[in-house]
């Protein structure tokens, strides 16, 4: 029997999304079967390969929801699941008791740990760190910016790690481990601590590169870092190094893609009021009220640029309002 399971690549709550699926799969639907991980990102144009749903059964979680008859199984949490309408009414009308949506829930890995606890009687306590720490990463729960800046705890370098890795399959080779292993005792896997000094090197420089990079008025801050490769900073450093804003839009680029992250302080004393997964979605983009992005193509860097001055006008606009 094999399975393969899709999973919002470069993100922890993705890998984690696929490692407890895997768990549970093995646990409550049947153990005689291979696991084959396939990460997805957020890109122009068509997300999925139809030619890649080739398991015997296919399943994605922490990601957008796909009405192919060859996806047995899914699960997200994200505002922006359904690429059309005609995709969350073929959702509403499926009857597999097989694909879950909630997009209450702060991370995807605990709305499966939940909905794999009471529609099919697994035990989730074996894997309750890695529950807590998917809710505190994905739904930005840290004590402060100066935590998540500083990347302490193994959740944390682990994170850094799966956004930043340059390696193809680091991440396929780590989501078994999460599945059933301490994050703490990850992080000494070889393949993990080679990554680690390098990675942590290039944060910090990527804090000082921000410093000179980002710019805040009217509560919002603006950065454009296409011409370094930077695309897997830390998402906490514009809050770190302004602690007074509301929201956060940074221009980055990779090899396939330009992205506008868009983004709200967590730890900000005035409450955002704009939902950002649906200023993303007029762009393309999508995400939740409170973070957001949108992938345009490699080649139209200036519609990039244009969308994220659009955006960061939208929300300089908003705060000044409430003022």
């Amino acid at each position: 029997m094999r399975v393969r399971v899709f999973y919002h690549d470069k993100c922890f709550d993705g890998a984690s999304s696929a490692a407890l699926f895997s768990r549970f799969y093995r646990e409550r639907v049947r153990s005689d079967v291979d696991f084959v991980f396939s990460g997805l990102l957020h890109r122009a144009g068509a997300l999925f390969d139809e030619k890649q749903f080739d398991g015997d059964e296919n399943a994605i979680v922490d990601f957008k929801y796909s009405s192919s008859p060859n996806i047995t199984w899914w699960f997200d949490h994200h505002e922006s699941a359904f690429l059309s309408a005609a995709d969350a009414a073929h959702f509403e009308q499926d009857q597999s008791n097989r694909k879950f949506y909630d997009p209450a829930f702060k991370s995807c890995t605990s709305f499966i740990a939940m909905v794999a606890k009471e529609r099919f009687g697994f035990d989730p306590h074996p894997v309750s760190e890695l529950v807590q720490w998917t809710d505190i990463v994905d739904g930005a729960m840290y004590e402060d910016a100066k935590s998540a800046v500083e990347m302490k705890a193994p959740a944390m370098k682990l994170t850094m790690a799966i956004e930043a890795a340059s390696e193809r399959d680091f991440v396929k080779k780590l989501i078994p481990l999460l599945a059933y292993n301490p994050l703490a005792r990850i992080l000494e896997e070889p393949f993990v601590a080679a990554v680690l000094p390098p990675l942590l090197e290039r944060h910090q420089g990527s804090v000082d590169i921000l410093r000179q990079r980002t710019e805040e008025k009217d509560g919002t801050i603006f950065f454009d870092i296409t011409d370094l490769d930077l695309e897997g900073y830390n998402k906490f450093i514009p809050y770190y190094l302004h602690p007074d804003s509301i929201y956060s839009i940074g221009v980055s680029k990779s090899s396939f893609r330009v992205k506008v992250s868009v983004g709200s302080n967590p730890w900000s004393k005035r409450e955002p009021t704009v939902n950002l997964a649906r200023v993303c979605e007029r762009y393309g983009g999508g995400g939740h009220a409170r973070v957001g992005a949108i992938s345009f193509d490699v080649t139209q860097s200036d519609a990039a640029h244009q969308a994220a001055l659009e955006i960061v006008e939208e929300l300089r606009a908003s705060v000044r309002q409430q003022s």
